[in-house]
């Protein structure tokens, strides 16, 4: 968001329920990364909530284009709220002026990306998910991963892996960059 809208500027974040942990997780870390001097100029105005329902957050939306006439972004980690947060904004003619960015589907965004409603977006790579976890598994049914903070394995084309500590203390194995859609990629991709 910050590239794409100068890193200044109010923002908002259009989020699922409010009782979603992983969205909650992830706007912490957003909120924790406002705070680093690259982003001092970007504020964040609202953290809205759709309901991970269409009509929902289409009504948020609405709302938070109303309700800040000098919104310069919206954030969306969620698919359905993207997707409504899209449509609302290409039916405002708002496209050009809201940046919007989060985690969608390129089946739901890909129209909305050839209009210039969202730059790009990202999702998780289901792919390389299956695939860095089927290595987990397999190392732990072994007896060679035993989920010690710092032990480091070697995930086959995803390379060296390490063990961390999640925010909730448990260890953990990140995947690492999420799958990115842009309008010069989005049309190899159809799910």
């Amino acid at each position: 968001m910050g590239a794409q809208i100068g890193y200044k500027g109010e923002i908002a974040i259009l989020s699922a329920t409010p009782t979603a942990a992983n969205q909650n997780t992830w706007i912490k870390f957003m909120k924790a990364t406002l705070k680093l001097p690259k982003y001092r100029n970007m504020k964040l105005v609202k953290v809205a909530y759709g309901n991970d329902n269409p009509t929902d957050s289409a009504k948020e939306t609405q709302a938070l284009v109303q309700a800040y006439p000098n919104l310069k972004g919206i954030i969306s980690p969620t698919t359905v709220g993207i997707s409504s947060a899209a449509q609302v904004l290409d039916q405002a003619g708002k496209c050009k002026a809201v940046a919007l960015t989060g985690l969608g589907l390129p089946n739901q965004m890909r129209k909305y990306v050839k209009k210039g409603c969202a730059k790009k977006f990202g999702l998780w790579n289901e792919r390389d998910f299956g695939y860095l976890a089927t290595y987990v598994a397999n190392l732990v049914l072994d007896g060679k991963l035993t989920g010690k903070i710092g032990q480091t394995f070697t995930a086959g084309r995803l390379g060296k892996r390490t063990v961390v500590r999640s925010d909730g203390n448990a260890p953990v194995v990140v995947l690492g960059d999420p799958l990115v859609f842009t309008p010069q990629n989005i049309d190899k991709f159809n799910f």
